[in-house]
């Protein structure tokens, strides 16, 4: 039983329960997630069961989608509905036009500031944990890459627009909310939440924890398929052996330092870094 899962993470469930679900219904011990969603978000959690929890470090690497609902006229500590308030005030609504300046400005490649409730390891702390605690949280700012942003609705008398991104890992949607909001110089949150997809795992062929308790192992999906991210090595055969035992395989034909997904006759070996002319196993997958 080894493999992903592609789940949808219902709201008001954080991803680890959601694993500790997956664990009860396939009763397994080994799973992990890929790619943390708030627990007011809901969406695309890929779920690794088996040897592919192995994987799960380079499924982070996909790019991700998302629909969002952006709030303007409030601000939490959080940058989203769950925090503390900090700010709330009337705003003018921008209209569509504004809007739609507003966005453009932040397509390509951007510097972002993660919001201080979030998972960053400030001096080995989380800095959610820092944040509880009523300690100073400063969080570099980073850069991260929005593909598309599109606007979808907007909603004048509610104070919202919706909106579909397309984002490199590492990205923030509630920072983006908050940014976005700076553009009109009004507060502002994340309302509404939902993660479309992450690299090849979609929503449309995502599975409820209702659905997985009824086909248990049959959601299961192959490891390999999800990994097309990740450049394709083609190893000789004759090298096989030597992979699974984790020794390296000289290659010439290759320029730069780079992670690799490894196949034999189409056969799904593991992971592999390319550096100073070898190839280096670093996940082995296949028994």
């Amino acid at each position: 039983m080894d493999g992903f899962i592609n789940i949808l993470k219902p709201p008001a469930m954080s991803s680890h329960d959601v694993v500790n679900a997956v664990r009860k219904t396939l009763q397994t011990k080994k799973a992990g997630h890929a790619g943390t969603l708030d627990p007011a978000a809901a969406g695309v959690l890929p779920v690794a069961v088996g040897r592919a929890t192995r994987l799960l470090e380079y499924l982070a690497l996909s790019d991700k989608s998302y629909r969002a609902e952006v709030l303007l006229g409030k601000a939490t500590v959080s940058g989203d509905l769950l925090g503390e308030v900090t700010e709330e005030r009337e705003v003018e609504f921008p209209g569509e036009e504004k809007i739609l300046t507003a966005l453009e400005k932040f397509k390509g490649k951007i510097m972002q500031t993660p919001p201080i409730v979030s998972a960053i390891q400030i001096d080995g702390k989380r800095a959610y944990d820092l944040a509880r605690k009523n300690k100073a949280v400063e969080i570099p700012a980073r850069e991260v890459e929005i593909f598309s942003m599109d606007l979808l609705k907007i909603y004048p008398e509610k104070n919202t627009f919706l909106i579909d991104t397309k984002v490199s890992k590492g990205t923030y949607i509630r920072s983006l909310a908050v940014d976005i909001g700076k553009e009109f110089n009004a507060p502002a949150v994340l309302k509404f939440l939902l993660r479309t997809s992450v690299g090849n795992f979609k929503i449309e062929n995502s599975v409820t924890l209702e659905e997985l308790e009824i086909l248990k192992e049959k959601a299961i999906l192959k490891a390999d398929d999800y990994l097309t991210h990740i450049k394709r090595y083609n190893l000789n055969p004759k090298r096989k052996k030597a992979f699974l035992n984790g020794l390296s395989t000289t290659e010439k034909n290759l320029q730069h330092e780079e992670i690799l997904s490894v196949f034999s006759d189409d056969e799904f070996l593991g992971i592999a870094k390319f550096k100073n002319n070898e190839v280096k196993p670093i996940k082995v997958y296949a028994i």
